[in-house]
């Protein structure tokens, strides 16, 4: 009879347990999402979030980010895209891109700023 006892004391403090955790719980997830919203994204993510949304506006593939730097209203780089894939790849041509973003993550402009064949280097002295 003492098992049983137990068993049921040890299930009730359990649920008061789980009861009182719940109101917890949600609060920190609330708490959580709020600091998430109010907090600036980290370079990685304004990276990624920029290359994808330059992707998906152009529908081009952006295969690197050349130049990176925070601004007073955001982000601004400049992401290698390739425009019309070639054979042999040496002579693809990719084109340089100037994206800004504002200071949330999100595009709000860009340009081509150079277009050049995959395999030629930069002419020294120019952008």
């Amino acid at each position: 009879m003492s098992n049983t006892n137990n068993t049921s004391e040890s299930q009730d403090s359990q649920q008061s347990s789980r009861k009182s955790q719940k109101p917890h719980n949600s609060q920190n997830s609330q708490d959580s999402q709020k600091s998430q919203a109010s907090r600036k994204p980290r370079p990685m993510e304004v990276l990624r979030e920029a290359r994808a949304q330059l992707a998906e506006l152009t529908g081009m593939t952006a295969e690197s980010v050349s130049s990176f730097e925070q601004t007073e209203d955001g982000w601004s780089l400049e992401v290698e895209v390739l425009e019309l894939e070639r054979v042999p790849d040496t002579m693809s041509l990719m084109g340089s891109y100037v994206v800004e973003l504002d200071s949330e993550g999100q595009l709000t402009g860009y340009r081509r700023v150079k277009r050049y064949e995959r395999g030629r280097a930069d002419v020294r002295g120019s952008r």
